[in-house]
């Protein structure tokens, strides 16, 4: 797995793992609502549920240490618990982090939460994943992904001094875990998760990666993956769903969208540092790919940052 490459995407696509509930209950029990976000997790820490959401055949059997990333869902039932008792309603309300007195051997502990992209990350992360991605913790026992989740729980339940800023970072973690244990456990959909995953073509991605500037051709590209050209250009196309030389127009755009939202380069100086042979033509692509033009994206994402900081001012 290329992990740099893995790392370089999330930089660019500004992923980030948000808990957001979750609950400790015993006996008999169900959560059901709809869904707002375009992508939810959920991780079972301890006990065992079954969740069934839209666009699925069946229910998902949920055991401990399991994690389940919804993508584009509607709704969502999770139920639970053993015993001959009334079925208790999980109420949105107590779905709110209180874990005090959990017992992990006893309770049935869910934790949830959201993954947040800018818009080009979420466009390459609801593209990569299927509508639901189930990673099995009986299958990821040789990952870090059972510890990034006890970790997480000990902070969200521990109520200890820095405990939002820690539970920020293992949220990051968690979900960085889970992807590499999907990657291991499923046959992924064509996309950039799989196209970064792929060992024959990592020779060619790292050399577009490297130097996304540089007018690669597909001879080189080929060349470097040891294939023949028709070869690498089916491989490239059937992995990531676009055409190799797409794929280094579409990394292009997401490197300007950085630069542009964290820089102060030139349009024209930028341009060329990608390739481009005139800002024109730089712009043209850009607008093509985004939506609007290189500088009223700069403007309007400098002008939503600004509003974010003072509305989180004291």
């Amino acid at each position: 797995m290329s992990v740099d490459h893995l790392s370089e995407v999330f930089d660019l696509v500004e992923v980030r793992g948000v808990i957001s509930g979750g609950f400790a209950v015993r006996g008999l029990w169900r959560s059901c609502g709809d869904i707002s976000e375009r992508l939810k997790f959920f991780a079972m820490v301890g006990g065992r549920a079954r969740l069934t959401t839209d666009g699925i055949e069946g229910p998902i059997d949920l055991e401990p240490g399991d994690v389940v990333i919804l993508n584009g869902r509607s709704w969502l039932n999770v139920e639970g618990g053993t015993g001959n008792g009334p079925r208790r309603e999980i109420l949105p309300e107590e779905n709110d982090l209180r874990f005090s007195g959990a017992d992990r051997g006893v309770d049935d502990v869910l934790l949830g939460g959201r993954i947040d992209l800018n818009p080009a990350g979420r466009t390459l992360l609801l593209q990569a994943l299927p509508p639901v991605a189930h990673v099995r913790a009986s299958v990821a026992a040789e990952s870090n992904l059972h510890g990034s989740l006890d970790r997480l729980f000990e902070e969200v339940s521990g109520n200890r001094m820095g405990s939002a800023f820690a539970i920020r970072q293992y949220g990051q973690l968690l979900l960085l875990d889970v992807l590499r244990a999907y990657v291991h456990q499923a046959e992924l959909p064509a996309g950039w998760l799989r196209v970064l995953t792929d060992e024959r073509l990592r020779p060619a991605l790292s050399l577009m990666h490297a130097e996304p500037g540089k007018a690669w051709g597909l001879e080189e590209l080929a060349h470097a993956a040891a294939m023949s050209r028709t070869s690498f250009a089916e491989r490239f196309r059937t992995v990531s769903g676009l055409p190799p030389l797409t794929y280094l127009n579409r990394w292009r755009m997401l490197l300007a969208q950085r630069a542009l939202r964290d820089g102060d380069a030139r349009i024209g100086a930028l341009a060329f540092e990608l390739g481009y042979g005139s800002e024109s033509a730089f712009s043209t692509a850009f607008k093509r790919e985004v939506g609007e033009s290189p500088l009223r994206y700069r403007n309007r994402v400098r002008a939503e940052s600004s509003v974010g900081a003072a509305f989180v001012s004291p």
